[in-house]
């Protein structure tokens, strides 16, 4: 009796210690896979609600305020200033793509613990994109889907896409830094917008942070913005 649970213990500790094993090579070669579950159905969630969120209508107020823009890019800075004062933190506000690197995530608001695990994470004292300034956004590289895991493999001119429910704007990379964590300078407004991704470097350690720095290039309207084009004729 004795010598049969010490084989069934046996057998426990070493499946335990191979999975462990294995979790370790897996988070090693691409992402650490229980964190990276969590991180799927919130993805899938935020996708979900940034699809409503799309497709709901705006109120009368917004859409008399939209009438009276003479601009497709007044009527975008004009969302996104809307929209900034009312998306809560946890919620979806867009969705990034960065083709080098087969890239394709939901971003949220906010970039506390909770908001990351969901997935990249846009820093809410920084602009949404259509207003002037630096837009920010956080990554992981190792866990919870590791969005920004090879954001290293970024080169100059390469794409970084973001849809927001009033508009598509296309931002071309300028250049990576590695920086300390109290380099606060990375989301000073410059003279023209831009957009910052940034995640912890080296993998698996928080020492310091890599910066992608991307200028924008193109902005067009989309959804909300094109309800609201219809009486000033533009």
């Amino acid at each position: 009796m004795y010598r049969t649970v010490l084989r069934g213990l046996s057998t426990v500790l070493i499946v335990a210690g191979s999975l462990l094993i294995l979790d370790a090579g897996i988070t090693l070669a691409w992402q650490e896979p229980i964190t990276a579950i969590y991180a799927q159905i919130q993805q899938d969630q935020l996708g979900s609600d940034l699809k409503h969120l799309e497709a709901q209508a705006l109120t009368a107020p917004v859409q008399k305020a939209l009438h009276k823009l003479a601009s497709p890019t007044k009527r975008i800075t004009f969302l996104a200033r809307n929209f900034r004062r009312t998306v809560k933190e946890g919620h979806a506000v867009g969705r990034i793509k960065i083709p080098r690197i087969g890239a394709s995530f939901v971003v949220v608001q906010g970039t506390g613990t909770g908001d990351l695990q969901k997935g990249p994470g846009h820093y809410p004292s920084t602009p949404l994109p259509g207003m002037r300034g630096t837009v920010a956004i956080a990554g992981h590289r190792t866990t919870y889907l590791a969005p920004f895991r090879h954001v290293d493999a970024l080169k100059p001119g390469d794409p970084i896409t973001i849809d927001m429910p009033y508009g598509r704007f296309t931002y071309d990379v300028e250049r990576t830094r590695i920086v300390k964590p109290t380099a606060l300078w990375i989301t000073q407004a410059v003279g023209y917008p831009r957009l910052v991704l940034s995640a912890c470097h080296p993998l698996y350690s928080a020492a310091n942070r890599i910066v992608v720095f991307a200028r924008l290039v193109s902005q067009r309207p989309r959804g909300q913005a094109l309800a609201g084009a219809g009486a000033s004729g533009a």
